[in-house]
């Protein structure tokens, strides 16, 4: 079965990893975002080794993208983030290919356990079952 395992960020926690911390925030330094990165890599190496890694990306800060929808007339209304009406927003994913939902939920806790500065917000790693797709 397939599952899509995702972290949740805000522009907010972008700027604290760039340094720039906040009373909801705080600052990551060098330390931190190297201990991050080599958890995360870990992470990345042992899914890749079990064969359950499909795929998977950090995604870059809110403000690098858009919101695109349609109004009453079905004209395009085109939204550059961050976005104020969302607060949490995806940061990043796993296309993962498991055995069952409890192995993925074991993979989401060590996720979940991701070295981060004290007083950082703390988002659930969110896991969705994959129903079908263009290659199945």
């Amino acid at each position: 079965m397939r599952y899509l395992v995702m972290v949740q960020g805000s522009q907010t926690d972008y700027e604290a990893q760039a340094g720039k911390g906040s009373p909801d925030s705080p600052a990551w330094d060098e330390k931190a975002m190297r201990e991050m990165f080599a958890y995360m890599g870990k992470i990345n190496d042992d899914l890749a080794e079990s064969g359950e890694l499909v795929t998977g990306y950090g995604l870059r800060e809110p403000a690098q993208g858009r919101a695109v929808s349609l109004d009453a007339e079905g004209r395009p209304v085109v939204s550059d983030g961050p976005y104020s009406e969302t607060k949490e927003l995806l940061a990043g994913f796993w296309v993962l290919d498991c055995a069952s939902l409890e192995r993925v939920t074991e993979i989401a806790v060590r996720v979940a356990r991701c070295p981060q500065p004290a007083g950082a917000p703390e988002y659930p790693v969110l896991i969705r079952t994959v129903d079908g797709g263009i290659d199945d």
